[in-house]
């Protein structure tokens, strides 16, 4: 895993790291080519979703997000968003290529990752289709499994580091 993606993290809510390592090193285990996974996007702050949401409809630009702050599950460390880094260097976000031609895009191997360890992907919604997000559809607590919907997640008490507290 690249320096970065571990960075980003690191700042995700603290129930979903090791998981999200966890994802991330088996992916890069199943990319087999020159492809690795990169972490791109994580905890979101609700003035950055701000800006996001001010593109194509304050400020110029097409549209990038349908969430006001506070409305993204990145803004409480529960979703990634992720790219292909190819030989270490370059970034690419095409879902369809094959890096290490194993006849399935690699793309999709990660998908199938996230998947597997309960992580809805973006390419799986109706409307807003948004390929490179993978966010945690649930929590499971002491007491009980927490829905990770934008809805929940706002009306729960934060801690001193601003994560909710689960």
């Amino acid at each position: 895993m690249d320096k970065i993606s571990l960075q980003r993290i690191e700042k995700l809510h603290p129930l979903v790291r090791e998981e999200v390592k966890n994802i991330i090193k088996e992916c890069d285990e199943a990319l087999t080519g020159r492809a690795k996974v990169r972490i791109t996007q994580g905890l979101r702050s609700f003035e950055e979703q701000e800006k996001l949401y001010a593109i194509g409809r304050i400020t110029t630009g097409k549209k990038v997000t349908n969430a006001k702050a506070g409305q993204s599950i990145h803004n409480y460390g529960f979703a990634v968003d992720i790219c292909m880094i190819i030989d270490g260097k370059v970034a690419n976000w095409d879902t369809a290529k094959d890096w290490d031609n194993d006849q399935v895009a690699d793309w999709y191997e990660c998908v199938k990752i996230f998947a597997k360890h309960g992580w809805d992907w973006g390419g799986n919604w109706k409307t807003f289709k948004d390929l490179p997000h993978f966010e945690r559809k649930s929590i499971p607590t002491k007491k009980k499994t927490i829905k990770t919907s934008w809805r929940n997640l706002s009306k729960i008490a934060r801690d001193k580091d601003g994560y909710v507290i689960l």
